[in-house]
């Protein structure tokens, strides 16, 4: 017959060897405290014996049948035994029939088989005896009946049996229990998971709010679906975004070639169509030189080319590449770098975040305004901070802006891809680093990062 399946879970094989143990425990538990009770129990019957013994022999002998009957009169639990023999073994007084066989005289006491004679019959019973040899050649056997230790026994073993096999049937049933709520939980994520796995990824693993490690676990699991799941439709988004970004210049570029293949009379009518395609072209290669960028930055292979990398000369080095197109535009260009900081990173990649942030500043800022790159210091961070006089963001657009081609309507006239800030936020995030773009009049981006050593 086959076993139910939960009994073939881990859970309820652990519950049968705690249960197991926990028995074996108790048995040894008892088993302790009857040996240890027994034990003292004996004791004390040895030493009443032997004193009571040293006592008769050291009566006169005129008084010994007369102290040995008080003794067995002041018995009305029956369980004094003593007998007073000749040499030839025959008894003289006292309620045992005949000396106990095995017992040996003048030694320590001894668990004996003695036989009981009295009024009420003759019983034999199991006692420790003691035997003693008088000078007169007699001898004197006293001994105890120690029937109550067996009884001391038989409640043990009824408290054993009475508390342990519940015990054991508690433990088994919580066992049958915990594995059967397992098993179910189990059961319920494996019919997620193969939903999950059909390609349903809005399916998510069974919490039940109680912070156990499954319900931590589920989390986790479920947070790595939600990532999951934004990654694939942000892929999706951007196989769109590409479909789209690359068919207005490729249909530019093919309506542009048609044209001068059917109106073109001159060999420069002709170049001139073909350097306009190839702008096109270059448009689209850089489009997908930029997706394929970012996606390299995303996909962290860069992480164990990361070491020390100071700050303020980075940001020195930008400047220094930005400032005389600012000049150019008349705009005016300040680099501040008060503080010294390193920090850990890949040093193209900083280099490549903040120029993107310089560009967009120097692409924007009208003639006449200002730009301001610096880096300052914030408790355990240092801040790299791009600020401009241009029209800035409004809030409802704060979070657009970062997305891959979005261009707000005040950049529709600029040239551009839409990925600048994308590209920039694959980068922060890679280090680790915090973004932060300040809605309103101007523009104002921040990356927080980290010190090398605070």
């Amino acid at each position: 017959m086959r076993l139910p399946e939960f009994t073939r879970t881990t859970t309820f094989r652990w519950a049968l060897v705690v249960s197991g143990a926990f028995a074996l425990c108790i048995l040894l538990m008892f088993g302790f405290v009857f040996w240890r009770a027994a034990a003292y129990m004996t004791d004390r019957v040895d030493r009443g014996i032997t004193e009571e013994a040293n006592l008769v022999v050291a009566d006169p002998p005129e008084r010994r049948l007369d102290a040995i009957e008080d003794r067995l009169r002041q018995d009305p639990r029956r369980v004094k035994l003593e007998g007073l023999f000749g040499p030839d073994g025959r008894r003289i007084a006292g309620n045992l029939e005949s000396p106990p066989r095995g017992l040996v005289a003048d030694a320590a006491p001894q668990s004996v088989s003695a036989v009981r004679v009295d009024a009420l019959g003759r019983e034999r019973q199991t006692a420790r005896a003691v035997a003693r040899r008088m000078p007169t050649g007699n001898l004197l056997v006293v001994a105890r009946n120690v029937d109550e230790v067996s009884e001391i026994a038989g409640i043990v073993t009824d408290a054993l049996v009475l508390g342990l096999i519940p015990a054991l049937a508690l433990g088994l049933a919580a066992g049958a229990f915990l594995s059967r709520r397992a098993q179910t939980r189990i059961d319920e994520v494996n019919r997620k998971v193969r939903r999950i796995v059909a390609g349903d990824l809005r399916e998510r693993l069974p919490t039940m709010g109680i912070d156990d490690p499954f319900d931590r676990l589920a989390a986790s699991v479920n947070g790595m679906l939600d990532e999951i799941e934004a990654l694939v439709q942000s892929i999706a988004g951007v196989g769109d975004d590409i479909a789209h970004d690359l068919r207005t210049p490729l249909t530019r570029v093919r309506v542009g070639l048609e044209r001068a293949r059917q109106n073109a009379h001159t060999l420069d009518d002709l170049r001139a169509a073909v350097d306009q395609a190839i702008v096109g072209l270059d448009q689209s290669l850089a489009l997908v030189t930029a997706l394929l960028r970012i996606a390299e930055i995303e996909q962290s292979r860069r992480l164990a080319g990361f070491s020390e990398v100071a700050l303020a000369d980075v940001v020195r080095e930008v400047g220094d590449l930005y400032e005389p197109i600012a000049e150019d535009k008349r705009i005016a260009f300040k680099v501040a770098t008060d503080t010294n900081t390193t920090v850990r990173g890949d040093r193209d990649l900083l280099f490549e975040a903040i120029a993107n942030l310089v560009d967009n500043a120097v692409k924007f800022t009208p003639q006449g305004g200002r730009i301001e790159l610096a880096v300052v210091g914030s408790g355990s961070e240092s801040v790299v901070r791009v600020g401009d006089s241009g029209p800035g963001i409004s809030a409802a657009e704060h979070d657009l802006v970062l997305r891959r081609f979005y261009r707000s309507d005040k950049s529709r006239g600029s040239p551009g891809l839409g990925l600048g800030l994308c590209l920039v936020t694959a980068i922060v995030k890679l280090h680790g680093f915090q973004l932060t773009i300040r809605p309103g009049p101007g523009f104002v981006a921040e990356i927080a990062c980290q010190r090398a050593y605070a």
